[in-house]
């Protein structure tokens, strides 16, 4: 009876030394991935703060300069010069000087004094939305503040009618870093692991040992389990790397299991070695390879749930997530990271990443030929 995974052993024993030997892929599986790490997660930030803003005070009262004290303190706000009339505001808005413009008109203090509705003007510049969107947040909340506090002085009152509490669970603190560093992590490993294992069949081939193989007494099984346990291990090596990043360097806590942490990157490693093992069954060369990988890379770092919802998408694109590895990844780690969620709780995810990786893994095996076309 032949043994399904025949010269697994030998092509297990000669792909470490062949990856041991070349510096260049190790060099690329890690310093890349590495410095993306450290560089998304430094860029990845929405906490916007400190938006250059323009102020134009014609009321020149202790009233409007504790105004723009108000929006300077919530630290959203930087003021970066004063302006003389209301065309030169949104000219230093137009020509990129400011991101928002503070007019407080002459008539602030009498009519806030008089009892009556005390206006301020605040333009932004909506070009870029989420610094727009910010802008406005914060304006609204420094309006109701104050104007909440004006009441109460009028009427004696000491406390508000109606007061919401909110509490924010897992990352009260809305640090940027905790939820997209885990996505990260997911990303840079689909990078590195996938242009690995793409290359793997593809250098065979170019520099002719493919033949070798092909006349070896090994199983197609064999031959690809072979060819991806090597980098199943350094993909490992590098995950925990990255999670000691997460940890000291970007200070986010890990709430859940550190076994079902690398347990679920296992899982997750093995699903991408094997989309890459089937893009090295298809490509001709080493650039069909590059290629045909990258098509994976933009899907998975915009319908992954990684920057944008998923919920928010339009249906195409949801069902397009849901094909991607890293999508159930993200979800598994900000699940066991951020919310410290047990196996019970998760279990489906890694069930549908186990069967992605088996399914890859056995249509690769299936589909490689033992001739050369």
């Amino acid at each position: 009876m032949k043994r399904p995974f025949r010269g697994f052993t030998a092509i297990l024993y000669k792909e470490f030394i062949s990856v041991l030997r070349d510096p260049m892929t190790l060099f690329f599986m890690f310093f890349p991935p590495l410095i993306e790490m450290i560089a998304f997660g430094y860029a990845l930030d929405n906490d916007v703060k400190h938006m250059t803003t323009v102020v134009l005070d014609e009321d020149r009262t202790v009233q409007s300069r504790r105004m723009v004290d108000e929006f300077v303190n919530t630290q959203t706000f930087r003021v970066v010069g004063q302006a003389q009339s209301v065309t030169e505001l949104a000219e230093a808005i137009r020509q990129g000087k400011a991101y928002v413009g503070l007019q407080i008109p002459p008539d602030f203090t009498r009519n806030l004094r008089a009892g009556r509705g005390a206006q301020v003007q605040l333009l932004i510049n909506g070009s870029r939305s989420t610094i727009a969107l910010s802008a406005l947040n914060t304006s609204i909340r420094i309006s109701f503040r104050e104007s909440m506090l004006t009441l109460l002085n009028q009427t004696g009152r000491r406390e508000l009618p109606i007061e919401v509490r909110p509490q924010i669970l897992y990352n009260p603190d809305m640090r940027s870093p905790n939820f997209f560093v885990p996505g990260v992590i997911g990303v840079v490993l689909q990078i590195a692991t996938t242009f690995a294992t793409a290359m793997s069949l593809v250098r065979e081939r170019e520099r002719g040992t493919l033949e070798q193989l092909l006349v070896s007494p090994l199983s197609r099984w064999g031959l690809m389990l072979g060819k991806l346990t090597p980098y199943l291990c350094i993909g490992m090596v590098m995950a925990v790397v990255l999670f000691s990043i997460m940890r000291w360097l970007f200070a986010v806590p890990i709430a859940g299991s550190v076994t079902a942490l690398l347990g679920s990157t296992v899982v997750y490693v093995f699903a991408l070695l094997s989309l890459g093992l089937l893009v090295s069954t298809r490509a001709e060369n080493q650039m069909q390879a590059l290629q045909m990988s990258m098509i994976f890379i933009m899907p998975s770092v915009f319908f992954s749930g990684f920057i944008f919802p998923r919920e928010t998408m339009p249906w195409i694109f949801y069902a397009v997530g849901s094909l991607l590895p890293t999508t159930y990844f993200i979800e598994l780690m900000r699940a066991i990271i951020l919310r410290g969620a047990t196996l019970a709780e998760f279990w489906l995810n890694l069930v549908i990443l186990s069967a992605m990786g088996l399914a890859l893994f056995a249509f690769c095996a299936l589909r490689f030929r033992r001739k050369i076309a």
